[in-house]
């Protein structure tokens, strides 16, 4: 098969991380191109909660985030699986949007920009040979100088290249399943809440057009104990948090079936992979107790071009590009992630839930403290 012709960047995977990389890619004049292999608009698994920190970046993108009308969220409410709570500001604060409508927006202004966006396209395989790349999609084959990895949680290219936190046997840390709803109920605009039920976690706050995200974490092993019904999961598992039994009974569900995803790992990943510089949850993923994700993929975007662009400039050669985004990865993410790891042990569990709430209610400006661990600063 002949190849079409050579790109400068190639991005695998086209949700934020993916879409912020191209659309200032193709703004610097570099011919990009993106894979993606749903068509837009289309829903994900996600509690769609952005951080602030996010809000100056995607308006450079050409997000028109200050006329949307956007829920502005900037206090969270923490609750234990037997009712226990918290209530605290955000320091920073953040918004709701869904990603079938952030996503379908930066994918019109990638491809005003220029990029090439071939959606329905999966990609079977990235090959690095003569410093170069050939990507394989459903799509043809493709030649590029460089190429970012933004699929998200986990890929079948992760397992083609054997990516270490695939191998990793069952654990805490590597073996949950996440469940999304939008619905419509009755809850403060401004206020994200947190309900933690046996093994996992549920967030809810609120997105565009008074919709509400519902989303939750939990583990395979939930799933099985309720006969592979999440129906069931939720009515003996979930509901037995006072605050989740009530949103349960009374909201007006707006999918026919909820999104699921599996398989999801905390493990940590490495921010390169057979040259490709990896991008957002491809790189490393947060607790979403910690609802930064977002916040962290449009970030990540950002470094690596600033890295990309040295080498296709010139200023530094591919070893430095690699070793410096991987640099800027731990600076900005490292602590991050940690706290987020910390924190998940601590939620899920009774008994470690209810004596962590116990011992920070006293203590307002330490929640606060624990909070902007896992938030950045405006980028």
């Amino acid at each position: 098969m002949s190849l079409q012709p050579k790109y400068d960047i190639a991005i695998v995977g086209g949700g934020l991380a993916g879409l912020a990389l191209a659309i200032l890619s193709a703004r610097a004049g570099y011919k990009t191109v993106l894979f993606e292999r749903e068509k837009y608009p289309f829903h994900k698994v996600c509690g769609e909660y952005i951080s602030l920190e996010s809000w100056n970046f995607l308006q450079d993108l050409g997000l028109p985030l200050s006329d949307m009308q956007l829920p502005i969220i900037n206090r969270v409410l923490i609750t234990t699986p037997d009712g226990n709570y918290i209530e605290s500001p955000l320091p920073l604060g953040g918004f709701g949007i869904s990603r079938y409508t952030i996503d379908n927006l930066l994918a019109n202004i990638a491809r005003q920009e220029g990029v090439t966006l071939l959606e329905g396209s999966k990609v079977l395989n990235v090959v690095y040979r003569n410093n170069t790349f050939l990507v394989f999609s459903t799509s043809g084959d493709t030649e590029a100088t460089v190429v970012a990895g933004a699929y998200g949680k986990r890929g079948n290219l992760d397992i083609k290249w054997k990516r270490q936190f695939t191998k990793v046997k069952p654990n805490k840390l590597n073996h949950y399943i996440a469940v999304k709803y939008h619905i419509r109920t009755h809850h403060p605009a401004d206020l994200i809440a947190l309900h933690n039920f046996e093994q996992g976690y549920c967030g809810i706050s609120q997105i565009e057009e008074n919709k509400y995200c519902l989303c939750y974490l939990t583990t395979a092993a939930n799933l099985r104990k309720c006969r592979n019904d999440i129906s069931s999961m939720e009515r003996e598992i979930l509901m037995k948090n006072p605050f989740l039994e009530k949103i349960f009974s009374n909201a007006e569900m707006l999918y026919e079936e909820p999104l699921t995803i599996s398989r999801i790992s905390f493990n940590k990943k490495t921010q390169i992979e057979n040259h490709v510089l990896m991008i957002g949850d491809t790189a490393g993923l947060i607790a979403p107790l910690c609802g930064n994700g977002m916040s962290m993929a449009l970030h990540s975007s950002k470094l690596a071009f600033e890295e990309i662009n040295s080498f296709l400039q010139g200023r530094i050669n591919r070893y430095e590009m690699e070793i410096q985004y991987t640099q800027q990865w731990e600076k900005y993410f490292g602590r991050r992630l940690q706290a987020g790891r910390l924190l998940q042990s601590f939620f899920g569990n009774t008994f470690l839930s209810n004596v962590l709430i116990k011992m920070v209610k006293p203590f307002p400006k330490f929640v606060a403290f624990l909070i902007q661990q896992t938030h950045g600063k405006p980028f």
